[in-house]
């Protein structure tokens, strides 16, 4: 069974400071048909907005993010259980960081955990550790996290569920007439030194860290979808019927 890697941000989770239920349920379901046929782990945005909603600190300021992530983790897994219990779907949260990828006994550690938790039909859930992690281990986004992570446990595809229905050669949200890549083979340099930022206040991409994180993949022979994550047409189109309708694929020329 092929295995994917879906990464939804903050952009698509919360709204007005809380968790977007009806998105939510919509992603769940698409996991819950997806489980058919892939071995799926989901890489997750969404703590510190969801702590949010019950914690009023400055999340600009190091402890204040860190205290709002801390409680709005159980928040979010809380919210993702009662869906997924739905579909009798079992779940495990995973918490990494950095470090974990930059030492072997770590990253196996994490990777034997997650193979355990697929094997036996456990949905893995993963999200940065915002609490314990120093500024230095930050990655800074869920969408380096999630490269990361599908290179390590060898997935076939990453998915990131955005705000935009893919890459385009300009700004759709300026310019009219901006077109959509369907498919690229690589990034030169001055798109990956954008300087675009993340649209909802508590996400913490843009365009340029999805860009990054595909990179990441095609310089090692893997390969990305970046599609609309309000509307999942096109990602459960892709997925399930292998049809490519809208959303960027980015893989290299030889895949």
């Amino acid at each position: 069974m092929k295995r994917i890697v879906i990464k939804v941000g903050s952009a698509v989770l919360t709204e007005n400071n809380n968790i977007a239920k009806e998105r939510m349920m919509n992603l769940v379901t698409l996991i819950a048909k997806l489980k058919n046929k892939y071995d799926v782990i989901l890489v997750t945005s969404g703590a510190v907005a969801a702590g949010y909603s019950a914690l009023k600190l400055d999340k600009r300021k190091q402890i204040g993010k860190k205290a709002i992530a801390a409680a709005g983790q159980p928040i979010l897994m809380t919210a993702y259980k009662k869906k997924f219990d739905i579909y009798d779907i079992d779940t495990a949260q995973i918490l990494l960081t950095e470090d974990d990828f930059d030492s072997r006994k770590r990253t196996r550690m994490f990777q034997e955990i997650i193979d355990t938790h697929l094997e036996n039909d456990i949905l893995p859930i993963v999200n940065e550790n915002d609490i314990t992690s120093t500024p230095e281990q930050l990655f800074g986004d869920n969408d380096q996290l999630s490269a990361y992570v599908a290179h390590a446990t060898d997935a076939d595809l990453l998915v990131i569920l955005s705000d935009i229905d893919g890459y385009y050669d300009k700004n759709p949200n300026e310019y009219e007439d901006a077109k959509l890549y369907k498919a690229i083979n690589t990034l030169p340099e001055s798109a990956l030194a954008d300087s675009s930022t993340a649209n909802n206040e508590f996400a913490t991409g843009g365009i340029v860290t999805k860009l990054k994180a595909a990179d990441y993949l095609i310089k090692r022979e893997r390969k990305m979808f970046l599609c609309n994550g309000f509307d999942l047409s096109a990602a459960e189109t892709f997925l399930l019927e292998g049809k490519h309708t809208l959303g960027t694929l980015f893989k290299p020329k030889e895949l």
